[in-house]
């Protein structure tokens, strides 16, 4: 009986708008198995993506309310289910697979955890969560490789951490993840940054705003694409990727996916006269969309997703970022519920 619970539970992630598709090997199963009990995939199974309060939830479940909001507390901790507090009262939902009940599982990630997520991606998990649109993130390029007068607002990451008040940062569940597998680069682990406008008390790994400005920098200097939520408003994090260990960009690099980020709206021109050959931005590319050719470096547009990575790394000045043709210009949907929405419609799932 408690098989059903978890195949209840997979289908209501799989309802929501960033989706959990079933596969042929029902590995689903098995990381749901993994990281919670059935009971409270019985719980989970019975929650939407939509925020509600414990005594709705209670008497949907027939379940005493003082026990659904105990369980529920449990939950959130463990990143099954999010929270939030509406005029004293508080609500919950059910959290997606990703963006959201994966990155929670950094304390449980283990051999056996991070073998399920690589065979579950490559079994059709990848596809079926990055190839629907519009994306899940989209890529921000490094701060200054887009002039002044092109740089569209919500693409300014530094103006977007200059005006949050609170900042936290953790590790990256990809190195994470890919520390148990194997993981190919030795880029730092500690610089997923997540930021809040509302001022709190301060917690375990919180950071102040210049330390926060510093991760970028950093970033940058070693060669991470800023990635964000794919919105314009209602930003909460920023993740520093790579190619080699991050899901969304191996959507690209590794599993075919052309549009599992949304490409930012600026490309990379090279200018041939003053390119030394040096190969630095080949290497700086994280989905390798530049090459060698008659000893100067070519930048693949199609693949070029506009992060500028290339950029800061020119020890010749060479690069620029050039802002695409107003007809190639793509906006990021408003906020969160535009893009549930336009997702829903995308997957069929609504009218």
């Amino acid at each position: 009986m408690s098989g059903d619970f978890y195949e209840q539970f997979a289908d209501a992630l799989d309802r929501l708008p960033n989706g959990f598709p079933r596969t042929p090997s029902r590995t689903e199963l098995q990381i749901l198995k993994k990281i919670c009990s059935p009971e409270e995939a019985a719980l989970a199974s019975q929650l939407t993506g939509d925020m509600e309060p414990v005594d709705a939830i209670a008497e949907r479940v027939g379940i005493p309310m003082k026990e659904v909001r105990t369980r529920l507390m449990k939950m959130a901790r463990g990143g099954l289910v999010w929270l939030d507090k509406e005029a004293g009262q508080l609500r919950f939902r059910l959290a997606p697979f990703v963006v959201g009940l994966y990155e929670a599982q950094l304390e449980r990630m283990d051999h056996e955890l991070a073998h399920l997520f690589e065979k579950y991606m490559a079994d059709g998990g990848a596809v079926g969560i990055m190839k629907p649109q519009p994306a899940l993130h989209r890529v921000i390029p490094a701060q200054n490789t887009v002039k002044s007068e092109w740089i569209l607002p919500y693409d300014d990451i530094r103006a977007i951490l200059m005006n949050a008040k609170t900042f936290h940062v953790r590790d990256c569940i990809c190195r994470v993840q890919q520390d148990h597998v194997e993981r190919q680069c030795d880029f730092p682990l500690k610089v997923c940054l997540s930021f809040s406008s509302i001022e709190r008390s301060p917690g375990p790994d919180d950071i102040s705003q210049e330390e926060a400005l510093a991760i970028l920098d950093q970033t940058e200097e070693v060669g991470l694409v800023h990635t964000v939520s794919n919105v314009m408003q209602g930003l909460s994090y920023i993740c520093n990727c790579c190619g080699c260990c991050c899901g969304i960009l191996r959507g690209i690099t590794e599993w075919g996916i052309e549009n599992s980020v949304a490409y930012a709206n600026y490309f990379a021109v090279i200018d041939p006269e003053a390119c030394l050959g040096c190969g630095t931005c080949i290497e700086r590319c994280q989905v390798q969309a530049i090459s060698e050719q008659d000893g100067i470096s070519i930048v693949d547009r199609k693949r070029c997703i506009g992060c500028g990575l290339c950029i800061t790394g020119c020890p010749n000045e060479a690069a620029r970022l050039q802002r695409k043709p107003e007809p190639e210009i793509v906006h990021p949907p408003a906020d969160h519920g535009t893009w549930a929405h336009e997702r829903l419609l995308h997957r069929g799932l609504s009218k």
